[in-house]
């Protein structure tokens, strides 16, 4: 008995040294000087015209640590007085100790930061270390009055082209991936949409990426949205007018759907009985009526096919248009409209109404008073 006490005394021991030689091995970290950093500029109004051109620089001095670790640095913005509650990222590299950011990447940041455009707003900027996943040090803040721009919904939104032998008619060209209609991923996930128009029946098309044939799809034949790049035959518009078309393109998938648009409501010449139907104008790529009256005590819309599936409408609520103001429009049949809100006039009058639907991302309505 004597020898196992001993044994398991001797076990008890071991264990309790390698225990305190375990803690004497943790090292403490210390952050022996704070990163800093400083702009080039306090206060910067964003262009459009310039959105590839350095608008703002900022230098920094990596903070130290004893012992010395590896890490990893980000610029933070945020709205002043907000304590960065919410914010915005930008990786920095590891080799360099300045980094300059464009007039689109910084509008950007205001965008992600629901900043209004047009408006100067102080922005507090810091440099943010990591070390990992949970662990992070930051520099001084220094403080930047930005004015954003509104972006070209043409420049920010991934699109593919729809090259084909109606484009001509449409006022793009035939046949050129460069100069043709193309359908916009609004969510930026690889989902397109958009419309066409064609002047004449059996019209052909195809679907192109980065305005050129490389990589082109087609219909796999079978016409039954199924989208090949190897073998792939012209898809068909079988009769003329608008299309709303989607596709998929890591999918391999598309749609087609007729979508001849007019406008319908009780604050037009023939109410909710019928629609008075829009033409389309090549020469501008919008849909237009040219002149119809308008009173101020109803409402209208905009629907397809003398119907009610697809619908352009005010996102949430009624809304009131200003002459020669465009606005905004939302498709319903996209899941962008909250109700059944509809558009007034403050006015009554003759008014032309124009639709620009190149752009799915941005549909705009403009009625301007005659």
């Amino acid at each position: 008995m004597k020898k196992i006490f001993n044994v398991l005394l001797v076990a008890l021991v071991g264990l309790y040294l390698i225990s305190c030689s375990k803690e004497d091995d943790k090292i403490e970290l210390n952050n022996t000087s704070q990163a800093k950093i400083t702009s080039d500029k306090t206060s910067v109004v964003l262009d459009e015209t310039k959105a590839g051109q350095n608008a703002l620089t900022v230098t920094w001095e990596n903070p130290t640590f004893t012992p010395s670790v590896g890490f990893n640095n980000s610029l933070q913005f945020a709205v002043a007085g907000t304590s960065f509650a919410t914010n915005v990222l930008q990786d920095l590299p590891s080799d360099q100790k300045t980094f300059s950011l464009t007039h689109l990447q910084l509008n950007n940041i205001l965008a992600q930061l629901n900043v209004a455009p047009d408006t100067a707003k102080p922005i507090e900027v810091r440099m943010r270390t990591s070390l990992n996943s949970t662990t992070f040090f930051y520099s001084n803040v220094v403080t930047v009055n930005m004015t954003g721009y509104k972006p070209n919904p043409d420049l920010i939104y991934p699109k593919i082209n729809v090259p084909g032998g109606y484009a001509g008619a449409a006022g793009y060209a035939d046949w050129d991936p460069t100069n043709s209609p193309n359908l916009f991923s609004p969510e930026k996930n690889d989902k397109y949409r958009g419309f066409i128009y064609v002047t004449n029946p059996n019209s052909e098309y195809k679907f192109t990426i980065n305005q050129s044939y490389t990589g082109d799809k087609g219909d796999d034949g079978t016409f039954t949205g199924k989208l090949v790049e190897t073998g792939e035959v012209n898809i068909k518009a079988v009769t003329a007018g608008t299309y709303y078309l989607k596709v998929d393109w890591a999918a391999n998938t598309y749609s087609s759907v007729l979508a001849n648009f007019g406008v319908i409501g009780d604050a037009t010449p023939t109410g909710w009985g019928s629609d008075t139907d829009f033409v389309y104008n090549p020469a501008t790529k919008t849909y237009v009526i040219n002149s119809i009256a308008l009173s101020n005590t109803g409402v209208f819309k905009f629907r397809a096919n003398d119907d009610w599936a697809i619908k352009f409408q005010p996102k949430d609520a009624e809304q009131t248009l200003v002459s020669g103001t465009g606005v905004q429009s939302y498709l319903s049949s996209e899941g962008t409209v909250t109700g059944d809100p509809g558009y007034k006039v403050s006015q009554a009058g003759n008014y032309k109404i124009e639709l620009d639907l190149h752009n799915s991302a941005y549909y705009k309505l403009t009625i301007t008073k005659l």
